[in-house]
This record gives structure tokens, sequence and C-alpha cells, in this order.
């Protein structure tokens, strides 16, 4: 049996140190929404060991070898201590690299190279690089925007995303370059700088004018009456009419982004990781143009993480579907439900996933699968049951929420040959004429008339109050609805068009030829040459 005094010297070999506990807050995206994650980290000296617990993701479980390599610049090594991690809530998938810094700076509390609690009432994000520099992650503007709605006040960010984070208010965000220059702030040895609020200034999207199109006074026409009230367009015409050329000029004539709109349609390209970080803030109207190869996820969006897809990219502009039918006819209907309801909803075994999705969209086709069918110029070598085939991949209940339909023929020679001054209104004129349009439609939401933001949203009662229709446009669209084989949706979209065609015209009335030129944009194939041009 051992003297006492050995006892007590056995059972102290065998007492394991107390552990060193620190905590920085963090956090990860699930779709718009913040995620806070508490980085609580223990450390002790003894055997070299790092675990990690907490629903990690790889990119997360790989952290270790950047912090550790990050921290041993600082000449610093880990190899002595045992690390223990643990990512809260528990219960909650963790993703990404933007746990990094704040991983880094717990663990350095932990070996009390930092004050306690030195990051309290911030949020931490950014990946670390093995040289110990700080690299941009996607999110950080919904990140910050999610952690000021959270009541924090500070919020430390790669410098690469410094223009993204000076466009979030209400709270200090600093750009850090490297883990060195966020420990030497922490100390108060060097004190970093936080971004300035920029100012917002709305751009007019960029793009080709519709002063180069000769020819094609309906489509023109179609895409202005489209962009004053937001109604989505199908372009149906042979290959070489000039489809393309059309809807890739359209968003032109949208009004410029308002700052609400440009923080929504900056987020969610953020999220995505495809933000200009040098702007900071998209200021202008998107335009995506997907390849028809896109899948259904990249078109609507989801994932096990979920991401937005084209038609929330381009939330505020124009989104282009060009050779619509070779797209998959899976992704095609995805868009039926979304195009209604103006949003993206994504149920996941964790949660829900809204994303916002308001784009104008643009639909072109060919008529048949060689393309000539119809057209003067070109023959036609595809059978009946070839046709219909074709024309079966896009279907009904799709179709009737595309509220215009416009042919676009051939240009014939004699209009190619007209000089780009004659008879063509620029983007910049017409886009003047879609302000005033909007303009009407905003006064109506003032009023009270309406709680509609664009036409395109009018319900059948708002319609009935503001597209009252006289005898005659009552009569004129009973025979159409009655002629054509409307659905009760076609019937309303026909009156939000008519009502735009109105507004377009400054009337406050809707007329008869208002609804004359509407009924025109329902029947497939009707495109009269008196239709009112541009």
């Amino acid at each position: 049996m051992l003297p006492s005094t050995d006892v007590e010297l056995a059972e102290a070999v065998f007492v394991p140190p107390a552990l060193s506990l620190a905590r920085v807050t963090s956090g990860t995206l699930f779709g718009l929404s913040l995620r806070l994650v508490d980085v609580e980290v223990g450390s002790r000296r003894g055997p070299g060991h790092f675990q990690l617990a907490g629903l990690a993701e790889a990119a997360v479980r790989e952290a270790r070898v950047r912090v550790s390599s990050a921290i041993s610049q600082l000449g610093l090594t880990l190899e002595e201590y045992g690390i223990t991690v643990s990512l809260a809530p528990a219960d909650v998938r963790k993703n990404g690299s933007g746990l990094d810094l704040a991983l880094a700076i717990a663990i350095l509390e932990t070996l009390g190279q930092l004050p306690t609690g030195s990051t309290a009432g911030a949020l931490v994000v950014g990946e670390l690089g093995l040289d110990g520099s700080v690299r941009p992650i996607p999110g950080v503007l919904p990140l910050l925007d999610g952690a000021r709605r959270l009541g924090l006040v500070a919020a430390f960010v790669p410098v690469d995303n410094s223009r993204e984070a000076a466009r979030v208010g209400g709270l200090d965000a600093y750009p850090i370059r490297s883990l060195r220059q966020l420990v030497a702030h922490l100390r108060g040895e060097e004190r970093a700088v936080a971004v300035k609020a920029e100012h917002y200034v709305p751009a007019t999207a960029s793009g080709p004018d519709l002063v180069d199109i000769r020819g094609q006074s309906i489509g023109k026409r179609a895409l202005l009456i489209a962009a004053a009230g937001r109604h989505h367009l199908l372009l149906l015409g042979p290959p070489g009419a000039g489809k393309s050329m059309l809807a890739r000029r359209l968003v032109g004539l949208l009004p410029p982004l308002s700052l609400e709109q440009a923080l929504e349609t900056t987020a969610l390209h953020s999220v995505a990781g495809l933000l200009d970080r040098s702007a900071g803030i998209i200021d202008s109207p998107p335009f995506r143009a997907p390849h028809h190869t896109v899948s259904d996820i990249g078109l609507v969006g989801g994932g096990t993480n979920p991401r937005p897809g084209e038609l929330s990219l381009a939330h505020h502009g124009v989104l282009f579907l060009d050779e619509l039918l070779e797209f998959r006819r899976s992704a095609l209907e995805a868009l039926r439900q979304p195009l209604e309801e103006q949003k993206v909803s994504v149920v996941r075994s964790q949660a829900r996933v809204v994303f916002p999705a308001r784009p104008l969209v643009v639909f072109a086709m060919n008529p048949c699968p060689c393309g000539h069918y119809g057209s003067p110029r070109g023959q036609c070598r595809c059978d009946s049951a070839a046709r219909l085939r074709y024309l079966g991949k896009l279907s009904g209940p799709l179709l009737d929420r595309i509220d215009l339909h416009v042919n676009v023929p051939p240009v014939d020679a004699s209009s190619l040959r007209q000089s780009s001054s004659q008879g063509s209104e620029s983007t910049a004129q017409l886009a003047k004429r879609v302000a005033v349009a909007r303009a009407r439609q905003a006064e109506r939401r003032k009023s009270g008339l309406t709680a509609a933001v664009d036409n395109s949203d009018l319900g059948l009662a708002e319609l009935e109050r503001i597209a009252r229709l006289d005898t005659k446009g009552t009569k004129l669209i009973e025979a159409a609805f009655a002629r054509l084989g409307l659905s009760a949706r076609s019937y309303v979209r026909t009156l939000r068009v008519a009502r735009t065609i109105a507004d377009l015209d400054d009337a406050t009335d809707v007329r008869e030829e208002h609804v004359g030129e509407a009924v025109c944009y329902r029947a497939p194939g009707a495109n009269p040459q008196e239709r009112k041009p541009t």
C-alpha cells in the first residue's frame, strides 16, 4: 500500500487539466435567412487532438487544416493542445467556410492570446487561407442584415466583401484582411476602421438599343406593354426573325431599381456567389438568359442547401428563355406556381426557404422543329404529327400564365435597308413612356384604389374598379371569351393588359380599342397589321 503522499501524487497525475473555454458568434445561411452559430472552443494542454461536433458538413470539418495553418503564421502551434469545438445549436447543419475566422478567434482566446469576450456583440465571418489571409464568402449582405435584426452591433467581414457590407446600416462592419490584423484590433494594438455607408444611386440597365431593330413594330409594341405592366411575353417566329434581339432590349425599358429592390436583388446574387464585389450592389435590373440544358433546380432554385435559381436571380429584371421547347418539360412546369405566386418555396426537412421571384419573363420559340412553319421565306419540312409533338411540350396551364402572345414574322429587305432613325423610337424614348404608365399605377396605389405594385398583380375586384368596360368593350371581351375558349385566368389577364394599354394612352377609362388590342395578344397567331404601332 502506497503512503498517503504517494497516493496524492498518483491521483494528481491522472487528473486532467481544466478546459479553457471561449465562445464567438458566427453564422451560416439557410436560403436568405441567417442562422446564428455559437462557436464554442475548449482547450487544454496534453496530447494534441482536434475534435469538432455540431452537424458540420465537409467544408466546415476541413476548417481544422486552414485554421491550424493560419494560427501557425502567428508563431503558435496547436500540436501540444487538445482542442474541442462545438458548433451550437448542435442539431442545425453547418455549411460553407465562413466559420473559419470565428473558430480561429475562439481558439486564440482559449490559449490566452486574446481578452475573454473580445468579440462580444459581434458577428465574425470569413474564410481563412493557409497564410492567415481572410478570403471573401458569399452571402455577406443577408448575413449582416440578419445580424442587425437580431441586435448585434458589429461585424468582422473579409475586406473583399466590404462594399457589400457597406450597404447594411445599423451596425459597424469592420473589413479584415488577415487573422493577424483582427488579432491586433482585438488586442487594441491597431484598430480597424469600420466601413462607411455608401449612398445608393440607381442606374439604368445598359445594353443594346431598340432603335437598331428594323421593322418589327408589333414586337416593339409588345415590349412596351410588357415593361409598362410587367406582363410575361411569348415571342413566336422563325429563326432569324429577331426574337432574341427584341428580348435582350426589354431590360432597358424597365424603371431603375429602388434601394429596397436593389438590396433584395443583391442578396439573392450574393447568396448564389455571383455578386460583383467591386460594385457591392446590383443597381440596375438584372437580365438572365440560361441555356436550355439548365436543370430544374438551376432554373427555379433548391438543392440540399437551398440556393436561388435563375427565376429568382432575375428578380426585378428580365428572365429570357430562348428556344423554349428545348428546355426540359419538368423545368418548364416547375415555373407554373412561382409565376403565379411570385416566389419560390423550397421545403426541406429542416425548414422552409422562400426566395422572391418577380421577374418579367420572356419566352421565345419556333413554330415547329425546323422553325419555318407558316413562314413566307422558308419551306417547312415537318409533318403535322411532328409539329403537334413539338408544341405539346408547352402545356396549356403554363401558356395560360403568359399575358402577351406575339408572332414575330421575318423582316423584309426594304425594312433592313431603312436608317435607324426612320420611324423607330429609341430605348430611352420608350422608357419614358413606360415611366409615365408606371407613375399612373403608383398614383392609384397611393390613393388606395389598388394594392397592386404592377398591373400584372391586379385582382378581379380591383379591375372592376379601375378597368370598368363600356358596353362595346364588354361585348367584345365576351365574344372573344366564347370564341377563343379563354379561361377565367385568361379573362383576368386580358383585362390587366387592357388596363396597361390604357395607361400608355394616358387614358382614365379602358375603351373598346384597348380591349381589342389586349384580346389580340391572347389569340395565338393573331397579329393584325392594323394593330396600333409603337
